[in-house]
Order: structure tokens, then sequence, then C-alpha cells
């Protein structure tokens, strides 16, 4: 199953990479050395989240929409998509 999220991309203060956050996966934060790094290590972060609400049988929550989030400026919103397999071995 394909899963699509907004994530939140800033350059870090000390200009040493990029941090993600998804703004509807609360605590679910990434950070890497370059922009397609970051995108990698949140995809991963996320898939994980996810799977964690589903094996505690939580409802996903709602794609927030890139016009209602409130960003810091020089922020890019990039949404990812993520894969979760439901049943092993099987895509």
């Amino acid at each position: 199953m394909k899963i699509v999220y907004p994530a939140v991309f800033t350059k870090k203060e000390d200009s040493s990479g990029y941090r993600a956050y998804f703004p509807d996966l609360e605590g679910c934060v990434a950070e890497g050395t370059d922009l397609e790094d970051t995108a990698d290590r949140a995809r991963e972060a996320a898939t994980d989240w996810i799977l964690v609400e589903m094996e505690e049988g939580l409802d996903l929550p709602e794609l927030s929409h890139e016009e209602d989030l409130k960003l810091e400026e020089g922020s890019v919103v990039k949404y990812l998509t993520m894969t979760v397999q439901l049943v092993p071995g099987y895509d």
C-alpha cells in the first residue's frame, strides 16, 4: 500500500544539512546531509511511524494540504510516498 504525506524540509542552522518533519505524523523527524539524503531518511522514519500506528490498530491521520501549513521562511514542502507491506512478501 502506498501512503503519501507532506514533509517540511528546512536547512539546519549550522548548514550541515537538512531537517525534515511531517506535520501530520507527530514526532516523526529526520535529518540528512542534503535534500535527497534527508528525504530518504524521512521516508524511512515515516514508514516506521505508520507501521507502528497500524500495528496498534490506530487510524492514520488525515493528509494536510500545503496551503494549510504554517511554514518557516526558507522551508520547502515535498509530498513523500511511503510503501507499506500489509502482508510480508507481497508488494
